[in-house]
């Protein structure tokens, strides 16, 4: 019986097109950034922290999607006023200022590639990016309080 096999030269594209799209390339869900599980209204998150300037400037950039109860903390060194936008972010999020006392400054929905600022309410020292319409659903809302855990600021190191 005869055989008729492909070229090894045709057999390594067909291999490199397979893995070139099975790879963990910048739009999945997964990042080395640590995390912490925190209960946000009537729902625990696990959100990855975002403690250091490059994690905060990436933010969720470049991801299709994102599991339902996950979302992301930044953590900054102080109070500030930092607006945030949407740059090369794909999912639509909702974003929750929140202060040094762990109260709800204000909560705000973001559109996926949005470039306008969108800006807190006042100073705060956390802010949480949840997939949007997750702050309803929950419950939360300005004025609110939520417990930051006291590892965040460990899980950044």
């Amino acid at each position: 019986m005869k055989r008729n096999f492909a070229s090894p030269s045709l057999v390594h594209l067909l291999l490199l097109a397979l893995l070139g799209g099975c790879g963990t390339g910048p739009a999945t869900t997964q990042s080395s950034l640590p995390t912490v599980s925190m209960k946000i209204g009537a729902r625990t998150f696990t959100l990855e922290v975002a403690a250091d300037e490059y994690s905060r400037e990436r933010g969720l950039m470049e991801r299709d999607s994102m599991p339902a109860d996950h979302g992301m903390i930044f953590v900054f060194p102080s109070d500030s006023s930092e607006g945030f936008w949407m740059k090369n972010t794909h999912i639509p999020l909702d974003i929750l200022f929140i202060d040094a006392g762990g109260k709800v400054v204000s909560v705000h929905t973001m559109k996926p590639f949005d470039m306008n600022t969108t800006s807190s309410d006042g100073e705060y020292r956390y802010a949480i990016e949840l997939n949007a319409g997750a702050a309803a659903d929950v419950g939360v809302k300005a004025g609110d309080h939520v417990d930051i855990p006291r590892n965040v600021g460990a899980a950044s190191h």
